[in-house]
């Protein structure tokens, strides 16, 4: 079949197959820390999550949070999402990315998770800047995603003109897909952030990187 390019798409048809990502054993340790760390840089806090997908990390965070309003753009993921059961107070809402038009200060803290790395290079800024507009001074952000590891992640199928990278990922059904995938080292990200961010703090595990700093 030939390859699709339509990261929404994919993420929708993937809905019951997602969190298989989280069950590769050479990837427990790292998870074990992830979740410590979400837990303590959220605790007592009101998120917003952004592309939450199935829920796998809003879980881990409504156990210490004061509450989660956690987003995506995909009915599907959104589905599995709700079925599960957390520990706090959470809402879920459809919401794009892009698009987001909630009360400025109605959060004290933001997250993405496995959603920097589906971000074009030449448009991480200006999602950066949308997201940050509802937040006040002071507030925490937060990113989580993948470092390339041979053998553990797939592949890298091409590179474009302004160096994003893409994989080709099949789904159960023999779908193919070609999705953007991008790995940045700790130097691009802070290169990204450092005028808008203060008190800045870049966790490297081996197969994830954990970010979070304070909006200036």
């Amino acid at each position: 079949m030939s390859a699709k390019t339509d990261l929404v798409d994919y993420y929708a048809k993937r809905a019951n197959e997602y969190e298989r990502i989280y069950q590769k054993p050479e990837r427990q340790k790292d998870l074990a820390s992830l979740r410590k760390l979400f837990q303590q840089t959220f605790a007592r806090h009101s998120v917003l999550e952004i592309a939450c997908g199935t829920g796998y990390w809003t879980q881990v965070v409504a156990e210490t949070a004061k509450s989660i309003t956690a987003t995506d753009i995909n009915d599907e993921v959104l589905q599995i999402a709700r079925a599960k059961n957390y520990a706090g107070s959470i809402s879920f809402q459809r919401v794009d990315a892009f698009n987001l038009s909630f009360p400025k200060n109605s959060f004290t803290a933001g997250l993405a998770a496995a959603w920097w790395s589906h971000l074009r290079k030449a448009q991480i800024r200006d999602f950066l800047f949308q997201f940050h507009r509802l937040f006040s001074p002071g507030s925490i952000i937060a990113f989580m995603d993948n470092r390339f590891v041979p053998g553990s992640n797939t592949p890298i199928a091409r590179t474009d003109a302004e160096g994003n990278t893409y994989q080709l990922r099949k789904l159960e059904n023999g779908d193919e897909h070609e999705v953007l995938k991008n790995f940045p080292s700790e130097k691009e990200v802070r290169e990204v952030i450092t005028d808008l961010a203060g008190e800045i703090s870049w966790t490297e595990l081996q197969y994830y990187w954990f970010l979070t700093y304070r909006l200036k």
